[in-house]
């Protein structure tokens, strides 16, 4: 027994210095284990997920009472772009040399533009249970922050960007590529072109203009480049193609559409609103706006807004403050097979169909007539009866694209306008008096 006594005591003793000795190695090698682990493993998964956006602005952690004026004196870490050493440029291939000139040529023209939006607190919703006392009052205004990109226009200190990236900001920062941050003021801003003109002070010989290209020239295959902010990382170069021209796109602030838009699959995110879309000579030729994307990330489908429409809306909103575009007043879309067929006219005809005249629109004043009745046609319920608009000032109308292309482009309000419409199968003309788009309730 006392054998067992005593070769217990040695057992347990043995565990104790086992245990001991592995404490004493977890404190010392433990640390230095752990400097060898990336974050985002130590974190776990969710490090690592993307965090979820929405289309037009990438949005920022929400504070309940921060003021504009705390949120502008702690701006996030600027990560600037690494430059590129002569030597191992002077060794790269002519495509990655064209692509890098134009990065370091342009990278200085564009802007991370920061904003601050305030919501009201009459806009949040209460919760009431019956039964129970009321939940305590929130604060009375919320502020919520956002982040595009821009580039400068002129050297009087003009920024362009999208409309939806300075829609309803309280305040608004426009950061530079040397580091440099400058409170900027909305000069002007159109709703339906979605886009806007900021002003900053700087001195002429610290801004670098964009030199505008020629969106009529684009072709489909060319090259196309996007430098922006997206997700925050600011100054970011994507590359890809035109992939289709003239499309025509609800502009999403506002009930009218983009004509003319530029199709590309240059990768285009949240954060690259307002940026530049470049050719190959480092010229503008459109505006990156929106993207089609079922993960609200790029899926290869991003579109801007021709640099064409840019330099007719902005000098107006740099001098006025808004644009102000010819109204019609008329609902419509395009002629198709089916429906020609069940007004009796050619299978091939084409043009405007005119599906609602608006009330005191100078389509009213003008004789317009929208379609009367549907029918039924392989199961689909089409509306026709409707005038179908086939040009206008003797230029022709195949689609609805057509008109809306050409009352933006080449018209004023107050401009009289000559309609050629197909009405029961006779061709007649009217003459209209264009007016001003209505103003939408904010």
């Amino acid at each position: 027994m006392g054998r067992r006594v005593v070769v217990g005591l040695v057992v347990v003793l043995t565990v104790l210095i086992l245990m001991t000795g592995s404490c004493l190695v977890g404190l010392v090698v433990g640390p230095q284990i752990a400097d060898l682990i990336p974050d985002g493993e130590r974190m776990g998964a969710e490090a690592t997920t993307p965090p979820v956006v929405t289309r037009e602005v990438t949005p920022r952690p929400e504070g309940t009472s921060e003021s504009p004026s705390a949120a502008a004196e702690e701006p996030d870490p600027l990560a600037l772009p690494t430059p590129i050493p002569s030597d191992i440029l002077d060794d790269a291939g002519a495509e990655e040399q064209l692509v890098a000139n134009i990065y370091q040529r342009v990278a200085p023209s564009v802007v991370h533009i920061r904003v601050v939006q305030r919501i009201s607190g009459d806009d949040q919703p209460r919760l009431e249970i019956p039964g129970w006392p009321g939940f305590p009052e929130g604060p009375e205004d919320f502020y919520r922050r956002g982040e595009g990109s821009g580039f400068v226009w002129d050297e009087v200190g003009h920024i362009v960007t999208n409309y939806h990236v300075v829609e309803d900001a309280e305040t608004v920062e426009v950061t530079f590529l040397d580091d440099t941050t400058l409170p900027g003021d909305v000069v002007g801003t159109d709703p339906d072109s979605d886009l806007a003109v900021l002003r900053v002070e700087r001195s002429p010989e610290r801004l670098y203009p964009v030199t505008p290209g020629n969106s009529d020239t684009v072709f489909i295959g060319q090259r196309a480049i996007a430098i922006g902010n997206p997700f925050g990382q600011e100054w970011t170069l994507t590359t890809g193609v035109v992939s289709a021209l003239g499309r025509t796109l609800p502009s999403g602030t506002s009930s009218f559409s983009i004509p003319e838009m530029i199709q590309t699959d240059a990768a285009i995110n949240p954060g690259n609103s307002g940026g530049p879309l470049l050719d190959r000579d480092g010229r503008v030729i459109g505006v990156n706006t929106l993207i089609l994307s079922e993960s609200r990330a790029s899926a290869g489908v991003g579109f801007a807004i021709p640099i064409g429409i840019v330099e007719q809306v902005v000098p107006v909103l740099i001098e006025e403050g808004d644009y102000a575009y010819a109204w019609l007043g008329i609902v419509g879309r395009d002629l198709e097979r089916d429906t020609a067929l069940a007004m009796d006219l050619p299978a091939d005809q084409r043009g405007a169909l005119v599906i609602e005249v608006i009330e005191d629109s100078p389509a009213k004043e003008a004789g317009l007539r929208g379609s009367d009745r549907q029918v039924d046609r392989n199961g689909a319920q089409l509306q026709v009866g409707g005038d179908v608009i086939i040009a206008i000032d003797g230029q022709p109308v195949h689609r609805m694209d057509d008109l809306i292309v050409y009352l933006v482009e080449e018209t004023r309000p107050g401009q009289r306008a000559t309609l050629t419409v197909l009405r029961n199968g006779e061709e007649r003309t009217l003459d209209v008096t264009l007016g001003s788009r209505p103003q939408e309730p904010q």
